[in-house]
């Protein structure tokens, strides 16, 4: 599959006039229906007047073919991390609203679950065997005290998976670190969690984590790894349409003698913006 005509195909191409002659002669050309422009996402030419123009260090950034891939895959992740903080949420409402009635708590748990029963139920999951809901009940023996401190660990887990799938959906560098810090935080505890009894859930939980910090990892190259972000940087602007330009009418300027042209050329390719953040 390509992902670059796919997204070109759904959002329309990507095209930008440089300033600087060399670089603008290749990215146009002529043809029968008039002049065209490379699109700077599937590399295909496109009729008609160019989106943008200005310097080519000012080129908009912009994903190209694993990128894009990329940014789906993150975003598939990011959804079931705000499943995960909308599920915190709600129970972290539940402990609080009953720790601030403490009359008939264990039946005012069971009428708040009520409603997330058949929800859960429905994806094969019974939410009363959860040791969430375990611990919960749990708390509810304890002091008031303890029970807001059991729902206030609770809202903090759904912010954290709140600020994870922010960072995801978005695909910015913080959001992967983020994420990645995140969840091989919680790791340690879902193997304790598989020693003690296996069951679908947890299997299924510890997997999806598991992928998502190996996925980070290698693909992203976070802390160092396979180069680390100066070697995913580099990947970005090889695979670039407005750097190869660049590169190729720098190397044109400097075998026609035009060496200040060259060196501006050059520039301009460190300059360029980095897809993806």
């Amino acid at each position: 599959m390509d992902w670059s005509l796919l997204a070109c195909g759904r959002s329309g191409h990507v095209t930008y006039a440089p300033a600087e002659p060399g670089v603008r002669k290749r990215l146009s050309a002529q043809t029968e229906s008039g002049e065209a422009w490379r699109c700077l996402r599937c590399d295909t030419f496109a009729t008609g007047d160019p989106q943008l123009s200005g310097p080519a260090a000012e080129a908009p950034a912009v994903r190209r073919g694993k990128e894009i891939r990329s940014a789906f895959i993150l975003r598939i992740f990011a959804i079931e991390r705000f499943v995960r903080a909308v599920g915190a949420g709600l129970l972290a409402f539940v402990v609080w609203r009953i720790g601030n009635s403490r009359q008939s708590a264990e039946r005012s748990l069971d009428r708040e679950l009520a409603a997330f029963r058949g929800l859960f139920h429905d994806v094969g999951y019974r939410i009363e065997h959860s040791k969430l809901v375990g611990l919960i009940h749990h708390a509810l023996t304890l002091s008031p005290t303890t029970i807001r401190l059991v729902a206030g660990a609770l809202a903090l887990y759904g912010v954290i998976e709140l600020i994870e799938g922010v960072g995801l959906w978005l695909s910015r560098r913080w959001g992967e670190y983020f994420a990645m810090v995140a969840t091989s935080l919680g790791l340690p505890y879902e193997v304790y969690e598989l020693a003690s009894k296996i069951t679908v859930v947890r299997s299924l939980l510890f997997a999806v984590n598991l992928a998502l910090v190996l996925y980070l990892v290698i693909t992203k190259r976070l802390f160092g790894v396979r180069g680390g972000k100066h070697a995913y940087e580099a990947r970005l602007r090889s695979e670039s349409v407005m750097e190869s330009a660049i590169a190729v009418a720098a190397a044109e300027a400097e075998a026609a003698g035009r060496h200040e042209e060259a060196a501006e050329l050059r520039e301009a390719a460190e300059q360029e913006q980095t897809p993806a953040g």
